[in-house]
């Protein structure tokens, strides 16, 4: 099974299979917890292409958030407030409406305060646009930088390179041990950060849709509401690109989605590697029940 997708968490990794989710967590005393879920099937319309971008990304943010709160719970010690799934739901939503003041607006807004100054920013869309993308990149690589610095943070780095590496070497068929996942490497072509650099690549060339003359509030508002075209356009790219990784020109696409991951994929340790592991096997465990029970049922019918 080739399509397995994962998130890092609070010391540990959610890992992602078609009909399940695990996420597997480091306790303080070095347990190893874990949680497993079915994900309900889709109906065949949300299956279609681009739509599914769409609905796939709202299902990580769903699953992400059940998965953040589970390894909070358990990665905390007992002394200290556990968060519950209703405050972590208000942060990742104030997190969603930061991003779009520091990824949508602000950039949006340095770039109109730009044309006052050069005549050809103010002028032409394709400069605007271009301009505006290049701020926002250059604010997500600052962010990316910033965040980094935290030490909480660098572990949830490290536990996204030990999901890499150990989704590498599921999908190179090798058993998974700490030592076999070794020599695989931290950057994948499916990852999250390379989905976020699509996303604003492309953003550059729909913006460029929107009228230069139309007001400031509605050429805010026009790419808030063209997020999901782009979030489901960009899912597509990721999905061919991986399929058609062995293609030098596709291979040579993805490089900048890869380079980016220096910033949020780094080098985990051992215990880190055991922990996906353990994800991975119950995900990969869930699925063979699932498949098992489907059986089953089509042969009552």
């Amino acid at each position: 099974m080739k399509n397995i997708g994962g998130q890092a968490v609070i010391e540990g990794v959610m890992m992602r299979s078609p009909n399940a989710w695990t996420v597997a967590v480091r306790g303080p005393n070095k347990e190893i917890f874990v949680k497993k879920e079915e994900i309900p099937p889709l109906p065949k319309l949300l299956k279609k292409p681009v739509i599914r971008g769409v609905v796939a990304l709202v299902q990580s943010l769903m699953l992400g958030i059940k998965a953040i709160t589970y390894s909070a719970e358990k990665a905390m010690p007992e002394e200290e407030k556990k968060p519950s799934s209703f405050s972590m739901g208000i942060t990742v939503f104030l997190a969603f409406v930061l991003g779009i003041v520091i990824f949508i607006l602000l950039p949006l807004y340095a770039t109109k305060l730009l044309g006052l100054v050069f005549k050809t920013v103010a002028e032409n869309s394709i400069a605007f646009n271009l301009v505006d993308g290049v701020i926002r990149i250059f604010f997500f690589l600052l962010y990316v930088v910033l965040i980094s610095i935290n030490k909480d943070i660098k572990r949830v780095f490290q536990y996204h390179g030990a999901e890499h590496k150990t989704i590498y070497a599921h999908e190179a068929g090798v058993e998974l041990t700490v030592e076999n996942i070794e020599n695989y490497s931290i950057l994948h072509p499916r990852c999250g950060t390379s989905f976020l650099l699509i996303v604003m690549i492309l953003s550059i060339l729909i913006f460029s849709s929107i009228p230069k003359d139309w007001p400031f509030i509605e050429k805010f508002l026009s790419r808030v509401v063209l997020i999901p075209l782009i979030a489901g356009l960009s899912y597509e790219f990721i999905k061919f690109s991986s399929k058609k990784i062995d293609n030098p020109l596709v291979r040579l696409m993805t490089k900048p989605g890869l380079w980016l991951q220096h910033l949020t994929a780094k080098t985990p340790t051992n215990d880190q590697v055991e922990v996906a592991i353990i994800a991975l096997k119950e995900a990969l465990n869930m699925e063979a029940v699932i498949a098992e029970r489907k059986k089953g049922e089509g042969n009552a019918d």
